[in-house]
């Protein structure tokens, strides 16, 4: 051991101290901070199921995954940080000692293989991560970069540090095979090897290779001790931990319903709820549970949440992954005042502190801690020096509650559930909201609808039917489904089309069903989704109440109800069973597709035409039905163009979360954005199988038509409408044999035998028109009645390119 030796390691070792003492209590201090939210006692167990998620998301990458390309880099580096820590802590002893290594593993081949591997792993996986963050800078992409907001000095600095760290595993392995310490065979140091024949056989290299793989890590853990809000760096540790304790213990993503409006670890109960002891809501950073804490304390600012987010894509102020790390950055800078025990009423006193004097109550508290004691959580920009609100209200009433962000985190943060908490104290506490909510707020209380329509015309869509739609009248009998129709597919104009037209495919299917007529209303989704729970539980324990009488001694497997509304399938198959209503809940195109699996609906004229569906957040991501609508665009003989965003990447319409009744002014329409991306597909038709989706894209194509950017003919229609089109329509007639003899003429208004005027040309009857044969707009089909033909031979829908030809 010389001098180098000595020195280097004499430095790295009392630095070192120092560093793991800093690190160590900053780890109890993050302990203290999360404990500051609200108790969730949800989150415990069950163990070994819990265990198994955090292994396979941990293990298998597989919520990484969701982004191949950066994946496999991000894997690696993690495994090298990982079981790489066995490098850093033998340079602790090689850093004394050149030639020490780990006993009996140091002289095992297959450890020295893991070790190049890492090493390699590290370098490459880094440099990988390194090229993808610079291509996708926003100084290239501007707002559609998903790194636009996150901190790059902060990024840059992980980087560096991760990629000396690789290195200096290379080069001190590289410089004992200089020194000839292990008779190492190749193929277990493919790159140190040749590397240590390029190097002196020195023990001080070895010695400073090792001290600059210490120091990288000291200082790292420095200044990440210093910065507790650094989540590029945290996310390492915390993590784990808020993937175990994520809001589904079977490993599923917080989607579907919202977490239940919680106070003191425990659903609020409106009846006894107290506002001046209850939480409602999260109108102050301590209001959110532990678990929103950890989650504001694991973001790694990716991004992955920002770029999938309709609001953010079209110029809304909402970023999933800015509300999170501003959160994080309030709360931890007011963590200092609350861990001193301040604590404010509903007045804005301070009751929490003691003391005579404000000098006194405010003493060993840093004065910036206080200063975000002042701030309200949902505020606009502040005046004349004053810190304005956390997340403004723009921001927090641009979600549309689609769950991208939530489909997209590697790290399960709970995005919706977050803002739906906010949203709740803002309607129920303060009673700010955007005043188009009013009106559905009133109208939902009143009229059990949104609309404000009158409970009597919910049977108003089956005046033009040819057949009686069943109406429950007291007894279910030998009634298999009930048809919950929902208010838009009671009230909408367009909704009713969908409607009608699963009604007459379950009436030809034979399938026994019922409507419960003026007894439904609405589920209370929309209220939900905009804050006012106290609306929803009155809403929703009206109808478990109704429901069950109607299912009265029937088990919860023969509870089945079919609804064409994605919003009232998620919300009575999620939501109803926390207030006792257990159904089985079938989405149409469920039901639908199963009945043409089993042939009791045949396809007997398919459809040439060029469809793209367009998945409903909360029936595809919220509830992951993605295959059976395909299905039936499939089955009715239609092409399927995919969208470049389908699946659990698609994009919302904009009508989810409450939009649908509040004005969109910022930024571009989500409708048109989505419409635009359908009508890069060339379709002729956009389906879909939500009638809020449907009214959302009629508009952003009527919109589009306007502009003369689309082609009259493209239409919004049904997933149900194309399978009825092809259920109901005739074959195109075959070619008829001209007799060398003429035809009597028929007399003047005389009629076909087959009970249809003849067409233009005289030659039978008519194909083309709107009739119910026809497969018309009358019978849920389509509009032109042109739908039989080709696209290659009639010209429909947007103008494809040639490479689509």
């Amino acid at each position: 051991m010389g001098a180098v030796q000595i020195t280097l390691g004499g430095i790295a070792v009392v630095l070192g101290i120092v560093a793991w003492t800093m690190f160590g209590v900053t780890i109890a201090k993050f302990v203290r901070i999360v404990r500051l939210g609200q108790p969730d006692g949800t989150r415990n167990g069950p163990f070994f199921r819990r265990m198994f998620t955090l292994g396979e998301e941990f293990v298998a990458h597989t919520r990484m995954m969701k982004d191949r390309r950066v994946a496999p880099a991000h894997w690696v580096v993690m495994w090298g940080f990982l079981i790489g820590s066995l490098a850093l802590f033998e340079a602790y002893g090689e850093v004394f000692v050149p030639t020490w290594g780990w006993p009996i593993l140091d002289d095992w081949s297959l450890f020295q293989l893991l070790m190049e591997l890492l090493g390699i792993g590290t370098v490459v996986g880094i440099l990988a991560l390194i090229v993808i963050r610079q291509l996708n800078h926003p100084r290239r992409a501007d707002r559609q970069s998903r790194f636009q907001g996150s901190n790059f000095r902060w990024a840059y600095f992980i980087e560096a540090v991760v990629l000396i760290e690789g290195i200096g595993i290379l080069g001190v392995r590289a410089g004992k095979a200089a020194l000839g310490v292990h008779e190492t065979p190749l193929w277990a140091a493919i790159v140190s090897n040749p590397l240590g024949e390029l190097l002196p056989a020195s023990p001080d290299l070895v010695s400073v290779f090792a001290f600059i793989k210490l120091m990288s890590a000291t200082i790292w853990l420095f200044v990440i001790s210093k910065k507790m809000t650094m989540g590029v760096a945290w996310h390492r540790f915390s993590a784990f931990f808020n993937i175990y304790f994520k809001r589904e213990a079977d490993g599923s993503v917080a989607l579907g319903k919202v977490k239940p409006m919680m106070s003191e670890g425990k659903p609020l109960d409106f009846e006894e709820a107290d506002p001046e002891k209850d939480v409602f809501g999260a109108g102050k950073i301590e209001d959110f549970s532990w678990k929103g804490w950890l989650d504001f304390t694991t973001c790694t600012e990716c991004g992955r949440c920002q770029s999938q987010c309709p609001a953010w894509n079209t110029g809304k102020p909402l970023s999933p992954k800015l509300l999170i790390t501003q959160l994080r950055d309030h709360a931890y800078a007011k963590a200092p005042y609350l861990l001193a025990g301040g604590k404010k009423d509903m007045a804005g006193d301070e009751i929490g502190l003691q003391g005579e004097t404000e000098e006194e109550r405010h003493a060993g508290i840093d004065v910036l801690a206080l200063a975000e004691a002042e701030r309200p959580l949902i505020g606009g920009p502040g005046e004349n020096g004053e810190l304005g609100g956390v997340i403004d209200p723009e921001v927090l009433w641009s979600c549309t509650s689609c769950g991208a962000c939530v489909e997209q985190c590697p790290v399960d943060i709970e995005h919706v559930d977050h803002i739906v908490d906010m949203r709740r104290y803002q309607v129920m506490i303060e009673s700010n909201f955007p005043s188009e909510l009013n009106g559905m707020f009133k109208n939902l209380e009143n009229k059990g609808n949104p609309w404000g329509q009158n409970a009597k015309d919910r049977l108003q869509w089956t005046e033009d039917l040819d057949f009686e739609v069943p109406v429950f009248d007291g007894e279910l009998g030998d009634t298999e489904y009930l048809f919950w129709v929902g208010c838009a597919g009671a009230f909408e104009d367009r909704a009713k089309k969908t409607t009608r037209a699963v009604a007459e495919l379950l009436h030809m299917a034979g399938v026994s069903y019922t409507v419960l007529g003026p007894e439904e209303s609405c589920t209370g989704d929309p209220a939900r989704r905009a804050g006012n729970e106290f609306l929803f539980q009155m809403l929703a324990q009206q109808n478990v109440e109704m429901l069950n009488s109607v299912f009265e001694n029937r088990n919860p497997v023969q509870r089945k109800i079919v609804v064409t509304c994605a919003h009232c399938f998620n919300t009575l198959a999620n939501e109803y069973p926390e207030l006792g209503g257990d159904y089985e809940v079938v989405h149409h195109t469920q039901l639908l597709n199963r009945l043409v699996r089993e042939k009791q609906l045949v396809p007997i004229a398919p459809i040439a035409e060029d469809v793209t569906y367009h998945d409903p957040c909360y029936l595809g991501r919220h509830n992951k039905v993605y295959d059976a609508p395909r299905d039936l665009v499939g089955s009715s003989g239609a092409t399927l163009r995919e969208m470049p965003r389908h699946g659990d990447q698609s994009m919302c319409c904009g009508a989810g979360g409450a939009r649908m009744w509040m004005e969109e002014k910022i930024g571009k329409r989500i409708n048109v954005e989505r419409v635009d991306e359908a009508l890069g597909t060339a379709p002729t038709k956009i389906a879909t199988g939500c009638p809020f989706c449907r009214v959302m894209l009629t508009d952003g194509v009527t919109s589009r038509q306007n502009d003369g950017r689309a082609n009259e003919n493209v239409e919004v229609v049904d997933v149900a409408q194309l399978l009825l089109s092809a259920v109901k329509r005739k074959p195109k007639a075959p070619a008829r044999v001209v007799s060398q003899e003429p035809e009597p003429e028929a007399p003047l208004g005389h009629e076909d035998p087959s009970g249809q005027a003849p067409s233009a040309n005289g030659s039978g009857p008519s194909t083309a028109g709107t009739g119910t044969e026809a497969g018309g707009e009358a019978e849920g089909g389509v509009a032109d009645g042109k739908a039989d033909l080709p696209t290659d031979q009639v010209a429909t829908g947007t103008t494809q390119s040639d490479q689509d030809k």
